[in-house]
């Protein structure tokens, strides 16, 4: 398949672009910048320039793909002061997401969204339950998109991501650093026994390959490689790289302390990928996230 991959430049998209290519499939991906274009050419991508505001690039990259892969967001990136900027990113996600759906509407072409993992109580959440619901809390509204897309015919499934990671990067845990680094103390809420999934990031690149391959149209798929990781042992991991105290604070000071992140720095978000790797035969190897997080140089990062 020739498929169009949004944050094909990436964090993720940019492991996921040699998986397909590897594989056999064809990838055009977006690139904004003359250094992005440059990354896919070498990786062997053709390239579409755009962003995500530029919606006719969005349009003409849908339009010319056998399917479409949309793996860009930018979570969290303004993590402490301005909310604002995330709700921009959400709603900015939002009409992305609506644009390719209207170029896919009416064909059986695949179209891959990406979010994250859910919150069950008092078990682990799997691939049946529903996502967050889209507030003034949380804006983030990728899943919900997909969803009426889907009730409009959209081949649409979602891919709900874990804390995505190997030694340069870790998902929300990166901006945990960052705090810590800021306020020379690695702190976690409570008992700190709220568990936060997590995948190594090569490990989600196949699954979306196999999502890809092997998907169905609305389904859910966990790319969950460790169903609970304690906040606890991740500030821990992080205090011991840092070389400062770890400690517990209250639930009352989480958001004080975290900014954006105190929405989730207390929440267990135990999270099940069961029927996913029966469903697509994902069985992931890399390592796990407390080991990436031992290994990572601090000082560089």
């Amino acid at each position: 398949m020739r498929v169009f991959i949004t944050g094909a430049t990436g964090f993720i998209g940019s492991r996921i672009v040699p998986e397909l290519i590897g594989a056999g499939h064809r990838v055009l991906g977006l690139a904004r910048s003359d250094a992005g274009a440059q990354s896919l050419a070498a990786a062997g991508a053709e390239v579409q320039r755009g962003d995500l505001e530029d919606m006719e690039s969005l349009r003409n990259g849908a339009a010319a793909s056998d399917a479409v892969i949309h793996a860009a967001f930018q979570r969290f990136q303004h993590f402490r002061d301005d909310w604002t900027k995330f709700a921009e990113n959400c709603e900015l996600d939002k009409r992305a997401i609506e644009t390719i759906g209207d170029v896919l509407q009416g064909s059986s072409r695949p179209f891959i969204v990406t979010s994250g993992v859910g919150v069950a109580q008092g078990r682990a959440a799997t691939e049946d339950d529903p996502p967050l619901t889209p507030s003034a809390t949380y804006p983030r509204a990728s899943e919900a998109t997909a969803v009426a897309l889907m009730e409009r015919g959209v081949h649409a499934s979602v891919m709900r991501l874990p804390q995505v990671h190997d030694t340069m990067k870790q998902g929300l845990v990166t901006p945990l650093i960052a705090i810590a680094r800021a306020k020379s103390v690695s702190a976690y809420v409570g008992d700190g026994l709220n568990r936060w999934p997590a995948a190594h990031v090569t490990d989600v690149a196949r699954l979306y390959r196999l999502a890809l391959e092997k998907g169905t149209a609305g389904a859910r798929y966990h790319a969950v490689a460790e169903e609970g990781v304690p906040l606890k042992d991740i500030a821990t991991a992080i205090g011991r790289g840092l070389n400062i105290p770890v400690t517990s604070i209250g639930a009352e000071q989480a958001q004080e302390h975290f900014g954006l992140l105190g929405f989730l720095a207390g929440r267990d978000a135990h999270t099940s990928s069961a029927q996913t790797r029966a469903n697509l035969g994902w069985n992931p190897t890399g390592p796990d996230l407390l080991t990436d997080l031992a290994n990572m140089r601090y000082a560089e990062n």
